[in-house]
């Protein structure tokens, strides 16, 4: 284990113990708002002390089971206690290190992503309905539930935009929430094809904009003042029976102060619309603060995922080739065909990983 590692575990150990102390006191127990917050951190802690507790006792175990292999009865024995410890202390120092990393506070929430076409033309509005289809197949895959908030759809297919969000239990593959599995989607998508009108085969580039947004916690999304908002009704477009093309149940709402729009056509009930549409634009204010904070971060140090910036050619689909490249990470996959029928499995590993690599290089160098 590195010794920065081992200083900062020990820290934690040395923070459990003055939280046994604390909690023990009886002023801070009759406080229950300081008890509850000292409790959560306790737990949070403990489990890291507790884990660093259990690595320190194999490396003592290992360490005398080396001095049993000059004794030839015991060697044999010795050699797979070695084996089996060394193999733990590998698996414990990956979750120490994983423990130890800042995590983001909305990596559990609920997420709404947003899909826009960009530059191609009916190419780039086709493609967005593509990106829609593999994140919603994705989705499938982790049991996570799908609700269209609002869409905007081409002539010949596909979207000019489209809000989904996205709810459902810890992702199989990164153990972590729905915005914290698909928080660095969010940038420019760039395909490569012929499109079905092109005559003489040739290939052309299009591009779409993904955008990841948590959905606010209601315990900390920001107040709007009703005076900032103008809220626009009208009649939904697309499918959805009798019912949804008759009545002004579409819901527009415009924050003033900054411009951002939020619209939701999704429900029957005017009202309901509203409190999804309010929801999305919160989500986007909070979005763009956490951006304008990621573009001043990334000013001091240039890190290769997580700016979210959607001004970032992120990703290219090649067509032709079967090939799919994340240019952040330098990970290329001739999987293409799998990975659009929502088998997103390997690259979200592969950048969770790499963001981590970057978030413990970042704890060394400060340490």
């Amino acid at each position: 284990m590195k010794p920065f590692l081992r200083t900062q575990l020990a820290r934690y150990a040395e923070r459990l113990h003055e939280l046994d102390f604390l909690l023990s006191r009886e002023d801070i127990m009759q406080d229950m708002q300081q008890f509850l917050a000292l409790s959560r951190e306790h737990n949070e802690i403990g489990q890291i002390a507790g884990r660093f507790t259990r690595y320190r006792q194999i490396e003592a175990d290992v360490a005398t089971a080396r001095d049993m292999l000059d004794d030839p009865d015991m060697a044999e024995m010795a050699e797979e206690e070695i084996s089996n410890g060394e193999a733990e202390l590998v698996k414990l120092e990956d979750e120490l290190q994983r423990l130890l990393l800042p995590k983001d506070p909305d990596e559990g929430r609920p997420a709404f992503v947003e899909i826009r076409a960009g530059t191609g033309g009916d190419e780039s509005a086709l493609f967005a309905g593509d990106l829609a289809r593999m994140y919603t197949r994705y989705a499938e895959r982790q049991g996570w539930t799908v609700q269209v908030i609002s869409e905007s759809p081409s002539e010949i297919g596909g979207y000019k935009e489209i809000v989904l969000r996205m709810e459902g239990a810890n992702s199989t593959d990164t153990n972590t929430g729905v915005y914290g599995t698909l928080m660095f989607e969010s940038g420019g998508h760039r395909v490569q094809r012929v499109p079905a009108t092109e005559t003489q085969g040739r290939i052309h580039t299009s591009a779409c904009t993904v955008a990841v947004m948590p959905e606010p916690d209601p315990a900390q999304a920001i107040t709007l003042n009703p005076a900032d908002l103008r809220i626009d009704t009208f009649r939904a477009s697309g499918a959805g029976g009798q019912h949804i093309n008759k009545t002004d149940s579409a819901v527009r709402v415009v924050h003033l102060p900054t411009g951002i729009v939020a619209e939701c056509q999704d429900g029957r009930s005017q009202h309901s619309n509203k409190a999804k549409a309010l929801q999305v634009l919160q989500a986007r204010i909070q979005d763009k603060e956490r951006s304008e904070r990621a573009a001043k971060e990334a000013a001091m140090r240039k890190g290769l995922v997580g700016s979210g910036d959607r001004s970032d050619r992120i990703r290219t689909y090649n067509f032709p080739q079967g090939r799919l490249t994340d240019h952040r990470i330098n990970l290329t996959l001739y999987k293409l065909t799998f990975v659009m029928d929502g088998d997103l499995s390997e690259v979200l590993q592969a950048l969770r990983h790499a963001r981590e690599a970057e978030q413990l290089a970042e704890l060394e160098v400060n340490d």
